[in-house]
């Protein structure tokens, strides 16, 4: 397949410039220029994409429109025609299989507690899996947690949550010592040091990664403490509603067996949402970097339940995923390449903004280079982007590097006959992370009593935007801290009587409003039929 005549030619112009690009400085922009380009060209900011929730504990608020379509619709189940004699009792349960779930499930367990994990398609099957770059943990000389704090607060807009961030610094350390003894093959350097890199909006280089398929690894090892630990778990099997007791704690969950369509409840005197994000809701048509099962269930059931949202009207969209070939659009291109000193360049094969920009200023960079300054790259099916110089890398760092450091991405783009060790890739923006979330303590814990949450699922410690390196260390951080809390206090707690009768509630709500939708959620799984697309697009 490879790149197409016209595409070739443009190719041509990028490898003109290379030689006088690598002696180019390009400043960081001033604050003010930063919050005009945000302003004018991030996706977060056009008009009409959100808008107010019309009932529940977030009333009122702002919320992207695909988001607020399913918080306005009806339960899978009727509340009044279910049986809730509980199948199984569990102290806590964990709800999803990704890394997150994993290491709540793993802690929880160690802790004494009796867990069941149940997960919406197979164990691990999750955006951790997906996840390239790696984690941000301050271990370079110099640095700190108090300087991996101001970065985090800073690329967040200040509108993060403090007490959870100040939480997220200084526990990353143990974090990595953790997977460390855990076996977790870091890519490190001849002396046996770990090595690092950067990640845009990062005053030192804290990311500490594994190639570019770190989360895969981290996953592998995680599945098999699960296996290996003989903790239960239930494949196929999605939450569908969250089942409180007559006091308003939670107690257990409505679960759906895909597999033979029957729900059931477990009980359990803890439960931990571990279910992701929203990436398949395919924010405003973008293409999503997000595994199949990120349908935002977590945040659909639990808001049912009385849990507020924060931030639920902030996105990232990744400023780099594939947008040729086709086959693989929205294929996450990490950011790392820009770490390790590959340019974006335009058609004309200038660079246009310091890479190392935070994610959505780098995002809305490339959106205002392709849509008003025309300088984008179109490809014979009309998608548009711009190159990611990404042969700079054995260029700067020599032969070998490219499968050193980019394995996976290599192997990717050889499928369709594309070598990045000597050809550009075409990237622009894809939907990558929800930036909020479920609000929630420094423990995971939600304002609904034994409701923990940990992950994308949860919101505050990012703010309006995240740092590149902080998803995979937050969803470690207070997936341990949930299910050592959760495991503990599970110990002492005593459930009343299950009900469902938090749904009726909220159905009254919708019809106060006049809300009668006959969509189902939460959706479980994205909907992709010709019909339906079409129709989102008339939407």
């Amino acid at each position: 397949m490879g790149y197409p005549s016209e595409m070739l030619q443009l190719i041509g112009e990028v490898e003109k410039t290379r030689s006088q690009r690598l002696g180019q400085t390009i400043p960081l922009l001033s604050l003010g220029k930063q919050e005009d380009l945000l302003r004018e060209f991030h996706p977060d900011y056009r008009e009409g994409i959100k808008r107010p929730i019309s009932a529940g504990p977030n009333k009122g608020d702002l919320a992207c429109n695909e988001l607020v379509d399913l918080l306005e619709s009806k339960s899978r189940i009727d509340p009044q025609q279910v049986d809730l004699s509980p199948e199984l009792s569990v102290d806590v349960l964990v709800v999803g299989g990704g890394g997150g779930g994993a290491a709540a499930a793993l802690t929880a367990h160690d802790n004494g507690a009796n867990v069941l994990l149940v997960t919406k398609l197979r164990l691990g099957d999750s955006n951790t899996v997906m996840a390239e770059g790696g984690m941000n943990v301050a271990t370079s000389p110099g640095d700190s947690p108090v300087k991996h704090y101001i970065d985090t607060m800073g690329g967040g807009h200040f509108t993060n949550n403090p007490g959870i961030v100040k939480t997220l610094v200084l526990d990353a350390p143990k974090i990595l010592q953790w997977f460390e003894d855990l076996g977790v093959a870091f890519s490190k350097n001849a002396d046996g040091t770990l090595q690092r890199t950067w990640a845009g909006g990062a005053s030192y280089p804290r990311i500490h990664f594994v190639a570019d398929y770190t989360g895969m690894e981290i996953m592998k090892v995680l599945r098999d403490e699960v296996l290996n630990k003989r903790i239960r778990y239930l494949e196929f099997s999605p939450v569908i509603e969250l089942i409180l007791d007559e006091e308003g704690k939670c107690g257990g969950a409505m679960i759906l067996d895909l597999e033979t369509n029957r729900i059931f409840p477990i009980q359990a005197k803890s439960v931990i949402l571990a279910t992701g994000g929203i990436g398949r809701l395919h924010i405003q048509n973008f293409p999503t970097t997000n595994h199949y099962g990120a349908t935002a269930d977590g945040l659909v059931v639990a808001y049912r339940a009385g849990v507020r949202l924060l931030h639920m009207d902030s996105i990232q969209f990744h400023p780099t995923t594939a947008a040729y070939p086709e086959q693989i659009s929205g294929l996450l291109v990490t950011e790392v390449f820009r770490g390790r000193g590959v340019h974006l360049v335009n058609s004309k094969g200038e660079r246009f903004i310091n890479e190392l920009e935070t994610r959505d200023v780098v995002a809305s960079a490339i959106i205002r280079e392709v849509t008003e300054r025309g300088q984008g790259v179109t490809t014979p099916s009309g998608m548009k982007g711009v190159w990611l110089d990404t042969p700079l890398v054995e260029m700067k760092l020599g032969p070998g590097s490219m499968e050193r450091y980019f394995a996976h991405l290599l192997h990717r783009f050889s499928k369709f006959d594309i070598n990045i060790r000597k050809e550009p890739v075409l990237v622009y923006p894809g939907q990558h992370y929800q930036n909020g979330g479920l609000f929630t303590d420094e423990y995971g814990e939600t304002n609904i009593p034994n409701l923990y949450a940990a992950g994308e699922v949860a919101g505050g410690v990012h703010g309006r935007n995240r740092l590149g390196g902080n998803s995979l260390i937050d969803l470690f951080i207070f997936g341990r801290r949930a299910g050592e809390k959760a495991a503990k206090k599970a110990k002492s707690i005593h459930l009343a009587q299950l009900t469902l009768r938090h749904v009726e509630d909220f159905y009254k709500a919708l019809e106060e409003q006049g809300i009668d939708k006959n969509v189902p959620s939460p959706i479980l799984l994205p909907d992709y039929r010709y019909e339906r697309a079409l129709e989102k697009i008339q939407l």
